[in-house]
């Protein structure tokens, strides 16, 4: 299957939507690695309404009028990939969790580098919040869109500048698995 495309302005600058049918598949940044997501061949969309969606959620949440995304998505990567970023969906909007937090949540705390690795391969940046993991000391680490861009998107959604938010909850491993 083909995907389609579109650009749109944001705060954040120009991104580039993507979708697969009626599924968003991309959400890649103006200054993105061209290798850093993967996708095969590309035509200009044409009034895909994934991409209607996605487009007119975006303007809300950067407006502040919405927290929460509800998209259809197709995540293309790995399945150790697709974990990582279902693990990114679960983290509430103004909260922030850490590499560790993600690599416990996902029943494996040994591979902090790994999601660390997959995180900076999310596809469908804003969407699967990948802005919301930072580093165990909270700082603010790499992000695909520039760590300018990841201190906005923290700060419009309350969740800057660490961890402190989340810390009166319990930690990912005494939580009940999601997977």
């Amino acid at each position: 299957m083909t995907f389609t495309y579109r650009f749109i302005d944001s705060p954040v600058g120009q991104l580039k939507l993507i979708a697969k049918g009626s599924a968003l598949a991309a959400v890649l940044w103006e200054n993105d690695r061209p290798n850093r997501v993967l996708l095969g061949a590309m035509s200009e969309d044409q009034g895909s309404e994934i991409l209607n969606q996605t487009e007119q959620q975006l303007a809300e949440y950067f407006a502040g009028a919405r927290n929460r995304f509800d998209l259809e998505l197709d995540f293309q990567g790995t399945e150790f990939q697709k974990k990582v970023w279902e693990a990114l969906l679960t983290i509430p909007f103004g909260e922030t969790r850490s590499y560790l937090e993600i690599a416990i949540q996902i029943g494996n705390p040994a591979a902090v580098r790994a999601v660390g690795a997959a995180n900076g391969k999310n596809p469908i940046s804003i969407i699967a919040p990948c802005h919301r993991v930072i580093g165990s000391s909270g700082a603010l680490t790499g992000f695909a869109g520039g760590l300018m861009a990841k201190q906005v998107l923290l700060t419009l959604e309350g969740g800057m500048p660490t961890l402190s938010k989340k810390r009166t909850q319990s930690p990912p491993s005494a939580q009940a698995s999601l997977f």
